[in-house]
C-alpha cells in the first residue's frame, strides 16, 4: 500500500501535513478522513480504518488538522470554524491532484466538521461518522472545573488525554454557537452513522439525533462494545468493512479489475494493514481470501493463520483424493470430511538431536455411507497418497529471489 507524506495550505495559509493512502491496484474513488479532537492522523483507528479502504480501492486522505501531530499553527488559536476550513481546504487540494473526495469520514468532533463542512463539498457523494457528536459544543464536557477559569480568565490551559492543550474562550464561543440541525437536515448526501453504545466520551444518544434529523438515505450500524477511540484492530476493522460495503451501495464503484501479476497458478500475498499483520491472498485472477494472525498475537483474527492454510491444503487435498477414489470405485460414501490439527514435537525419534522440533500434522478422517470395514480401511490408506501429504513428507526446496 504506497503512502505519500505530503502537505498542503490551509485556509488561514498554514501548511498541513497529511497523509495519501494509495491503493496497489485500481483507484475506485477517493476519501477524506477527519480525526477526532486533539488527536492526530496517526491514531491507531485513522491507520486501521485507511490500510483496510485502500484495499477495496479507495485512495483515503489524512491530515493534521491546524496546530495538531506535523501541522504548522498554534492549537490555542484553533476552533470549530478553523477545522470546518481545513477540511474544506484538504478537499480542493484533492480535487487539483484530479482525486475529488466522494466519501468523507469523522470521527468524534471530526466527524461533527464533516457534516458541516459535506455540504460545501461538492464531489461529496457520502459522509459517514464514527462516535461522533450532534452539538459540538459537547467538547467542552472534557475540561471538568477549567471550563470556569477559562470563561473568567479567557483562556487555560487543560489536560487532555494526558497532554496539556490551551483552550481560548473565543473557542467556546464558536462551539457553543454551532447548530449542526441545518446542516444534517439538508446534508443531501446518503449518511452512516457509526457509535459505540457503551462510549463513554460520546454518548450514543447524539447518534439518535444526528439519525433523527437526518433525511433519507441514512443508516445506523452499532459498533457493539467499542470504546470512543475505536482502539480495538477488530472494531476499527470492522467499522472499515461496513463503509466500503455501504459506500459502494451510493458512490457506485466500477467493479476492480483482477488484481495484475496473478495468474493461473500463481498466488499473490501482499499486506492488507501494514501497522499489522492481515495480508490478502489472491490465488490465480479469480480466488481471494485473508490470512492473519489471532488477536493474542496482534493480528486481527480475520482470516487463516499461516499454517491454518497450510492445514487446510492437507485437508481439502485429502478429502478431494478420498471423493475421486470412492467414485472411481463406485462405492456408497455419502460425506467425507477432514480434521487437521498441527503442532511441534521434539523429534525424540527422529536421528536429529533430542530437543530438535518436527511438524506433526494429526488427520481426523470422518467417512459417512454405506461402506465395508475393507472400504473404510482402503480409503484410510488412500489418504496417504495425496499429493499434498506427499509433499509434506517428503524434503522440499523453496528457491526465492527478489523481484525487479
Amino acid at each position: 500500500m504506497p503512502i505519500e507524506r505530503i502537505t498542503f495550505p490551509s485556509g488561514s495559509g498554514h501548511q498541513l501535513a497529511a497523509r495519501l493512502d494509495r491503493p496497489e491496484g485500481a483507484h475506485l474513488a477517493t476519501a477524506l478522513f477527519a480525526h477526532c479532537f486533539t488527536c492526530s492522523k496517526d491514531i491507531p483507528a485513522a491507520r486501521r480504518i485507511a490500510a483496510r479502504l485502500t484495499a477495496e480501492g479507495f485512495a483515503v486522505l489524512r491530515f493534521d488538522f491546524t496546530g495538531l501531530g506535523h501541522s504548522e499553527g498554534e492549537f490555542a488559536n484553533t476552533d470549530f470554524t478553523s477545522n470546518v476550513a481545513d477540511l474544506e481546504a484538504a478537499a480542493r487540494w484533492l480535487t487539483e491532484q484530479g482525486m475529488p473526495p466522494s466519501l468523507l469520514i469523522g470521527h468524534s468532533l471530526g466527524g461533527a466538521a464533516m457534516l458541516k463542512a459535506a455540504r460545501r463539498i461538492e464531489s461529496a457523494r457520502a459522509v459517514a461518522t464514527i462516535g461522533a457528536p450532534f452539538d459540538p459544543a459537547h467538547v467542552t464536557r472534557n475540561f471538568g472545573r477549567v471550563l470556569d477559569t477559562i470563561e473568567a480568565e479567557g483562556a487555560a490551559e487543560v489536560d487532555l488525554g494526558g497532554r496539556p492543550f490551551t483552550i481560548r474562550r473565543a473557542f467556546l464561543d464558536d462551539v457553543r454557537a454551532e447548530n449542526l440541525a441545518p446542516d444534517i437536515a439538508k446534508l443531501h448526501r446518503a449518511l452512516l452513522i457509526l457509535h459505540a453504545p457503551r462510549d463513554s466520551i460520546v454518548g450514543i444518544e447524539n447518534a439518535t439525533q444526528i439519525f433523527t434529523a437526518a433525511k433519507h438515505p441514512k443508516s445506523f450500524v452499532t459498533l457493539d462494545e467499542a470504546d470512543h477511540l475505536i482502539s480495538s484492530p477488530d472494531d476499527a476493522e470492522y467499522a472499515a468493512e461496513i463503509i466500503a460495503t455501504w459506500a459502494d451501495r451510493y458512490l457506485g464503484l466500477p467493479e476492480p479489475p483482477a488484481p495484475e501479476g496473478a495468474p493461473e497458478g500463481v498466488t499473490r500475498v501482499s499486506e492488507a494493514d501494514p501497522q499489522g499483520f492481515m495480508q490478502d491472498v489472491q490465488s490465480g485472477p479469480h480466488h481471494h481470501t485473508l490470512a492473519d494472525e489471532p488477536l493474542s498475537f496482534g493480528g486481527t483474527n480475520r482470516g487463516m493463520t499461516p499454517y491454518g492454510f497450510l492445514a487446510a491444503g492437507l485437508g481439502a487435498c485429502t478429502s478431494m483424493t478420498i471423493r475421486m477414489y470412492a467414485r472411481r470405485k463406485g462405492w456408497p460414501l455419502t460425506h467425507v470430511s477432514v480434521d487437521v490439527t498441527h503442532d511441534k514435537q521434539h523429534a525424540t525419534d527422529a536421528e536429529t538431536d533430542s530437543a530438535a522440533k518436527v511438524d506433526h500434522f494429526h488427520r481426523v478422517i470422518h467417512l459417512e455411507g454405506d461402506l465395508t470395514p475393507d472400504q473404510r480401511q482402503r480409503l484410510l490408506d488412500v489418504a496417504d497418497k495425496c499429493p499434498v501429504h506427499r509433499t509434506l513428507e517428503q524434503s522440499s526446496e523453496i528457491a526465492t529471489t527478489l523481484a525487479d
